[in-house]
């Protein structure tokens, strides 16, 4: 009999909460009216939308009215970074953004450019940290519109300077966006940001269903066509059994999320340690100190990255490799590109609350024997 299945992608996709399955077969049967009408089933559908707004907006610490269901996270991505630029077209036509925002952001600013404006990307070091000065120099030049900065990286796990970033940008009189998808309901939110997005199936909450925030007081204009859903920030009829389960699994999740860290971070230490001991040529990326709790990448030289998650999944391991997003080219991932490190056979490994310390043993145990097996067949030996 083969091992029961790990997975362990947690950064692309956590497994359903028990608290969102419970709120979604709820929800199915008292939301599926119209919010908007005026009828008896449509009131109580509104009851069910105001109560999951208000405590997402309490657990994110945010005005519930500065918060917008979507019908994804890279929905809530796209709507950030073009309607905060709609919303600034008098001051400029400038995005500046780090070279590792995930590629919703960065199809957002290819729209843009197309569209006639401008977008300048700020560098990271090896460790896929920001580059402070070198945003600071981008932000401060005339005609910038927005500013757009990743949280953590979704990649590698670095947790970006926001609050440096954020004080340059209020200086600089630039609202800052900041993508929080791997952070809302992991950890605290940091300060300083106008505009926020965030993905519910990131915390365990049911697929389709992003979050955008817009502060008071943030010039911002809907890049879609007029709506008057959502305070016209969102087009469309939302999925609000969805959406009642992902505020019930993100108020779940962020109650939970200081012991999840102080449960996962030592397997995380575990795995970068004992990865960089025991598999020869390989590099483990990312900040060693200042990273999410859950996540850990690493690059084994001589070995194809595609052909590593197949024997990785062979062996019942479901990982990530370079950038999920863009999984279906081959081409390298770009935050990888950009911190300069390796990206041959790369490996994302990223934990979540029904991960448990035999499932990271099993994991460790199995993968030098998966790598060498592989660059044994590459015609790679003596490592």
């Amino acid at each position: 009999m083969s091992a029961s299945p790990v997975y362990l992608d947690a950064a692309t996709a956590a497994p359903l909460h028990p608290v969102a399955r419970q709120a979604l077969l709820a929800a199915l049967d008292d939301g599926w009216a119209d919010p908007g009408k005026l009828y008896s089933q449509a009131r109580r559908a509104r009851q069910l939308l105001d109560a999951a707004r208000e405590a997402t907006a309490q657990t994110l610490g945010v005005r519930a009215d500065e918060l917008s269901f979507t019908a994804s996270g890279t929905t809530a991505a796209h709507a950030a970074v073009l309607g905060g630029l709609a919303g600034r077209r008098r001051v400029g036509a400038t995005l500046v953004h780090s070279a590792i925002e995930h590629s919703a952001v960065l199809h957002a600013a290819e729209r843009h450019v197309a569209d006639g404006g401008s977008a300048q990307a700020a560098p990271v070091d090896r460790l896929g940290r920001l580059d402070v000065d070198a945003w600071t120099a981008a932000v401060s030049a005339p005609g910038v519109a927005l500013a757009a900065l990743i949280a953590a990286s979704h990649e590698v796990g670095t947790v970006q300077p926001v609050p440096a970033a954020a004080e340059v940008c209020a200086e600089a009189g630039v609202p800052l966006y900041v993508d929080a998808a791997q952070l809302v309901g992991r950890a605290p939110l940091p300060a300083g940001w106008s505009i926020l997005s965030a993905s519910a199936h990131k915390w365990g909450g049911p697929p389709g269903v992003g979050l955008l925030v817009v502060r008071k007081g943030t010039r911002w204009e809907s890049p879609f066509p007029a709506d008057e859903r959502e305070s016209g920030r969102t087009p469309g009829v939302l999925n609000l059994p969805a959406v009642v389960a992902a505020a019930a699994s993100l108020r779940a999740a962020a109650a939970d999320a200081a012991a999840e860290t102080t449960r996962l971070a030592p397997l995380v230490d575990r795995i970068r340690t004992r990865v960089a001991a025991e598999v020869p040529d390989v590099e483990v990326v990312g900040d060693p100190v200042d990273r999410l709790p859950h996540l850990v990448t690493f690059s084994c030289l001589y070995v194809d990255g595609e052909a590593l998650l197949h024997a990785l999944d062979r062996r019942g391991f479901a990982v990530s490799s370079g950038s999920s997003c863009t999984s279906s080219t081959l081409r390298p991932s770009h935050v990888l590109e950009a911190m300069g490190v390796l990206s041959h056979g790369n490996v994302r490994v990223s934990l979540h609350r029904e991960t448990t310390e035999a499932d990271v043993e099993r994991f460790l145990a199995e993968l030098p024997g998966i790598v060498a097996d592989l660059r044994a067949e590459a015609g790679v030996v003596g490592l």
